[in-house]
C-alpha cells in the first residue's frame, strides 16, 4: 500500500485542494494562511497515511488537518482575546469533521469565486487568483495560461489576496441584484477552470475529469442563481457537450484521441441530450453570447452521426459570429480549421500562415501543430515535420507530446514532397 501513497495524494490533491483551501479561507479569513496550512496537511498526508493507512474520506482527514495547523498557528500567534477567540471558534468547527462534512461546506466554493471576482479586483486578477485557490495550479501554470512571467503572476496574486484583505471584501455570495456585474468574471472563471479539467495545461494526463466534473457542478448551482443570464446556461451547455466526449479522448494508455478518431458510441447521449437541450432554452432569449455561441459549435460536433457527417460550413460559419462577439487569435485559428475541413486544407493553410505571420500566437503549440497537421494533408511531409517538431517543444503535456511524436514518425517516414 506504501507504495501508492503518492499516486492516492496526488490524486487528493486535484480532487480536494479548492475544497480545503476554501473552506479555511472561510474560516480565516486570510488567504496566505489557508494556502499554507493546507500545503502542510498534505505533507503531514504524505507522513501518515504510509503509516496509518489512507482514511475514508481523504478530504475531511485533510480539512480537519489544515484547521488543526490554522489553529495552531493563529494561538502561537495571538496576542489579544480577540485572536485567542478566533482560534477557539476554530477548534469548535473542527469537532463535526470526524464524521461527516457537512452540506453546506460544498458552496465554499462558490463563495470563494464570488470573492475572488469581487469589481474591486481587475479582471485578470480575479480570474488567475481563482485558479490558484481553487483549482490548486500553480502560478507557473497560471502565468502560462496568461503569457505572462512568473514573477509578474505571482505579484498579481499578491497584490490581490491584499486587496481582499484590506478592502474587507465578504467571503459569500452577493444578493440578486449585485449577480449581474460580477457575472463575466464568473463565467470566465468556470470557462478556465473547466478548460484545465478538459485539457490539463502541463502533467502526465491530458484530463483531470474531477475538475472538468467541479466546473460542471458549480455551473449547475450558478445556472439555477441566475435563471435568466442566458450565457450562464450556454456555459453549461458548451461544459456538458464537450465533457460528454471524455471517455473517447484517451485511449487505454492514455493516448490522444483526436475528434475524428473517436469512437462515438463512447460519448455520453444523456449528456448531450441536456447540452443540446440547455442551448436551444439559452437561445430562445434571442441574446446569444459567446458561450452559446460556442455550446452550438459543439452541439455540431456531438449530434453529428459520424466525422464525416459533421456539418463543417455551419462551424465555420459559428466560428465567423463567435470572432465578432469575442474576437482573437484563437477563435481565428479554430475558424481556420474549420474552414479548412469545409474547403479543403490548402485554404485553411494560407489562413493559418497567415496568423503565424501576425505573430500572436507565436508560443502557442496549436498553431504549430494546426499547421503541421494541415502540411500533412497536402503531403507537403518535409514541412509538416518541422511544424510537428515545432509544436513539440512548445507542448507541456505528456498525451500530446506522444500524439505529436507520432505524427512527426509518420511524415519522417516519407519526407519528400509530391512532385
Amino acid at each position: 500500500m506504501t507504495e501508492e501513497i503518492p499516486e492516492v495524494l496526488a490524486r487528493a490533491f486535484r480532487d480536494e485542494w479548492g475544497q480545503v483551501v476554501a473552506t479555511l479561507i472561510r474560516v480565516t479569513g486570510d488567504w496566505d494562511l489557508a494556502e499554507e496550512c493546507a500545503q502542510d496537511a498534505f505533507a503531514l498526508a504524505l507522513k501518515s497515511w504510509p503509516r496509518d493507512g489512507v482514511p475514508r474520506s481523504p478530504g475531511a482527514w485533510l480539512t480537519t488537518a489544515a484547521r488543526n495547523r490554522a489553529t495552531d498557528r493563529l494561538r502561537r500567534a495571538a496576542v489579544g482575546a480577540a485572536k485567542l477567540r478566533e482560534a477557539a471558534a476554530m477548534a469548535r468547527e473542527t469537532e463535526f469533521l470526524d464524521s461527516e462534512i457537512p452540506d453546506e461546506i460544498p458552496d465554499d466554493r462558490l463563495r470563494l469565486m464570488f470573492t475572488c471576482c469581487h469589481p474591486a479586483l481587475a479582471p485578470e486578477a480575479r480570474v488567475a487568483l481563482t485558479l490558484r485557490t481553487l483549482a490548486g495550479l500553480s502560478t507557473t501554470e497560471i502565468a502560462r495560461a496568461f503569457l505572462v512571467g512568473e514573477q509578474t503572476m505571482s505579484k498579481r496574486l499578491t497584490r490581490a489576496k491584499q486587496k481582499i484583505k484590506n478592502a474587507g471584501i465578504p467571503y459569500r455570495v452577493p444578493p440578486a441584484h449585485l449577480l449581474p456585474e460580477r457575472t463575466p468574471a464568473v463565467l470566465a472563471v468556470l470557462y478556465l477552470l473547466f478548460n484545465e479539467g478538459y485539457a490539463a495545461t502541463s502533467g502526465a494526463d491530458l484530463l483531470r475529469t474531477d475538475l472538468a466534473g467541479e466546473a460542471i457542478r458549480l455551473a449547475r448551482v450558478l445556472a439555477e442563481l441566475m435563471p435568466d443570464e442566458p450565457e450562464a446556461v450556454g456555459l453549461l451547455a458548451l461544459m456538458l457537450l464537450h465533457h460528454a466526449r471524455r471517455e473517447a479522448r484517451t485511449g487505454q494508455d492514455g493516448e490522444l484521441i483526436t475528434l475524428e478518431e473517436q469512437d462515438r458510441a463512447r460519448w455520453d447521449r444523456v449528456a448531450i441530450a441536456e447540452g443540446v437541450q440547455l442551448l436551444d432554452s439559452a437561445l430562445r432569449r434571442r441574446r446569444a453570447g459567446p458561450y452559446q455561441v460556442q455550446a452550438a459549435i459543439a452541439a455540431c460536433h456531438a449530434t453529428a452521426d459520424s466525422a464525416g457527417d459533421t456539418d463543417w460550413p455551419q462551424i465555420a460559419a459559428l466560428y465567423g459570429q463567435l470572432a465578432r462577439v469575442a474576437p482573437s487569435a484563437v477563435v481565428e485559428l479554430n475558424r481556420a480549421v474549420a474552414i479548412s475541413m469545409a474547403d479543403g486544407p490548402a485554404v485553411g493553410l494560407r489562413l493559418v500562415e497567415a496568423l503565424r505571420d501576425k505573430g500572436e500566437l507565436a508560443g502557442y503549440h496549436l498553431l504549430h501543430a494546426t499547421r503541421a497537421d494541415l502540411l500533412r494533408r497536402l503531403r507537403r511531409n518535409a514541412e509538416a515535420a518541422s511544424a510537428y517538431r515545432e509544436a513539440m517543444a512548445l507542448t507541456t503535456t505528456d498525451a500530446e507530446r506522444r500524439y505529436l511524436a507520432r505524427r512527426l514518425d509518420e511524415v519522417s517516414e516519407n519526407p519528400g514532397d509530391p512532385s
